[in-house]
């Protein structure tokens, strides 16, 4: 399988690239993917415009609502609702696993993501940095979607080596090997 990364816009005169950049790879049938808080580096419009762009079925938000307000972004589930696209948000705090209540939502968005890949769809998970809790969700997802876990995660640190930065995220993200 191919994975890709998708930059954002570069910038003029050589200077280092601009924007979001989306960090994905096939799954399931479809293209599985992971960012930064959109507007988390400070151009909340472009941002969403790249997100837009890149048409994703489902966005999942593992950030907190402290964290969005933090980065200015309140209405971002609301803005990416009005892009067309479903937005699930299950927060976690950073370098956490899922706590309890969260948990117990994981198995109807996993559903639903994994739904929107096998129909060819692409699906958007984002954390603070791009990195841990999203990693933890999207290697999850490929999990559950039958990947076996060294090989899924090696493919997904091929994409993104920071993905996944706790034992305690990966044990989580491990744990759905039975929900396959």
């Amino acid at each position: 399988m191919r994975s890709e990364d998708i930059p954002g816009p570069g910038a003029q005169d050589g200077a280092a690239p601009a924007g979001l950049t989306i960090h994905a790879l096939s799954a399931g049938g479809g293209i599985l993917a992971l960012c930064p808080l959109p507007g988390g580096g400070g151009d909340y419009r472009n941002d969403l415009i790249q997100i837009y762009q890149w048409k994703p079925g489902l966005v999942i938000s593992m950030t907190t609502e402290v964290e969005h307000a933090a980065a200015g972004v309140p209405r971002l589930g609301i803005d990416l609702q009005s892009m067309a696209c479903r937005w699930l948000h299950l927060p976690v705090p950073d370098f956490q696993a899922p706590p309890p209540g969260v948990a117990a939502k994981w198995p109807a968005a996993s559903a639903s993501a994994r739904q929107a890949l096998a129909g060819g769809g692409r699906v958007l998970v984002h954390c603070r940095g791009g990195c841990g809790r999203s990693g933890m969700a999207v290697l999850r997802l490929m999990i559950e979607g039958g990947e076996d876990p060294a090989q899924a995660l090696a493919r997904l640190r091929a994409v993104r080596p920071c993905a996944v930065e706790t034992d305690e995220q990966l044990h989580w993200a491990c744990a759905g090997q039975a929900a396959g």
